[in-house]
């Protein structure tokens, strides 16, 4: 049994009863989003031969037609298409761009810099790749003011009548802000609709999943995407992903994910289908579980001395807890921490890399029981200035707290604290 020091765990203490308020406020939305899946598994009849298999085209399987309407009318849109068959949250939203996106089109995000993933994926012209600038596919970018809005004046100059999608990454990604609330996206959404009508408005919500009692979708947004392996999945499914809103453009995306005139009508679910139903179903509990371990974990570190992003009592909307470290040293001991709190893997001991898809070097804890799921307790950052680590998931919260716990020791190991 590990001994923590007793000033880590004096803290730890001080941080449960600082907290109660907040995980209070965090049951009830857990409660409603909760009974929000069930009723729509009720709504549309879910029996367990919805969980059988399907091998081939697949053509008719019923359990993934009725996966798609469940997810709809979870979170308030058209249709939508849930699939194993995305390997990622990034191929994902390369799916849902490129189904909406042509040649001469252009992609505005307002957000600032998306997630270090999607930067291939945009690309440059002539980089042989097959990314979108690859397809005469343009992007803009207009950066967030320094308090972290959106810059209304540069987004209204940025548009043209080339701008096709508008692009909005709900969490924070490697920035240091705040993410973006859903009554934020709705406000931005109805302004964007002011400046730019031709637009369709998506959202990347990867993170975002069950931490409001609204989604992006319910608010306005026209196009949405995420992955399996973290919110949505529950921590059960084993891969995939989910794009959801107007029935159009999520239909154009399906296209672009099999063949043009196939979309959603084929794709073999090969035994996944019980666990992205199950997953779906422990989604608010295990959301929540993994909120309540990142509300600790702000008022923990505050407690420690480190400034973390969201404090502990600001409002919730995605799982990503960042916490400022003073150098490199500090931010490497606490990413070793997390993976030493791993039920699977806990000997291996993490070190920077230069990761695929990533333009500087990476350090990831990630001892989980999916490979990439960040639903359950996971930290990653980017061995850049300034050092920040993010922290997500937990199935458990005690999972969270033994984590945060063992990250706080590990930097006192290395008499970094």
């Amino acid at each position: 049994m590990v001994v923590f020091a007793k000033d880590i765990l004096e803290a730890a203490e001080f941080a449960e009863q600082e907290i109660e308020s907040a995980v209070k406020v965090l049951d009830s939305i857990v409660d409603k989003n909760q009974w929000k899946v069930i009723e729509a598994f009720q709504r549309h009849q879910v029996s367990d031969y919805h969980f059988a298999g399907s091998t081939g085209y697949a053509y008719n399987d019923r359990g993934r037609e009725v996966l798609d309407l469940v997810y709809a009318d979870v979170f308030g849109a058209e249709t939508a298409l849930v699939r194993p068959h995305f390997a990622s949250g990034t191929h994902t939203i390369s799916t849902a761009l490129f189904g909406v996106l042509r040649p001469g089109d252009e992609l505005l995000y307002i957000t600032g810099r998306p997630y270090d993933t999607l930067h291939k994926v945009i690309g440059k012209s002539g980089d042989g790749t097959g990314s979108l600038a690859d397809f005469g596919i343009g992007y803009r970018e207009v950066a967030l003011t320094p308090d972290g809005g959106v810059d209304w004046e540069e987004v209204a100059l940025a548009v043209t009548d080339k701008t096709k999608v508008i692009g909005i990454q709900r969490s924070r990604g490697y920035d240091w802000r705040s993410s973006f609330t859903v009554d934020e996206i709705g406000g931005m959404t109805e302004k964007v609709k002011t400046l730019a009508p031709q637009a369709i408005v998506f959202v990347d919500n990867c993170y975002g999943e069950f931490t409001e009692e609204l989604e992006p979708t319910q608010v306005g947004v026209d196009l949405m995407a995420g992955s399996l392996i973290k919110n949505p999945g529950g921590g059960l499914a084993e891969t995939g992903g989910y794009i959801c809103g107007r029935r159009e453009l999520v239909e154009k995306a399906a296209y672009r994910l099999t063949a043009p005139g196939i979309g959603g009508e084929v794709g073999a679910m090969l035994g996944t289908t019980r666990g992205l139903y199950q997953g779906l179903f422990m989604a608010p509990h295990t959301v929540g579980q993994a909120l309540k371990g990142s509300i600790f974990a702000a008022s923990v570190f505050r407690r420690c001395g480190f400034e973390t992003k969201p404090a502990w009592n600001a409002p919730r909307t995605d799982l990503i807890q960042a916490v400022a470290f003073a150098g490199p040293e500090q931010l490497i001991a606490f990413v070793q921490g997390i993976q030493r709190a791993a039920a699977v893997d806990s000997h291996v001991v993490p070190e920077p890399w230069d990761m695929p898809g990533y333009e500087h070097p990476v350090i990831m804890a990630a001892g989980t029981f999916i490979q990439g799921g960040s639903l359950e307790l996971s930290a990653d950052a980017p061995i850049r200035a300034p050092y920040i680590g993010y922290m997500q998931g937990g199935l458990t919260y005690s999972h969270v707290k033994y984590g945060v716990l063992m990250a706080l020791q590990s930097m006192r190991d290395q008499q970094l604290l």
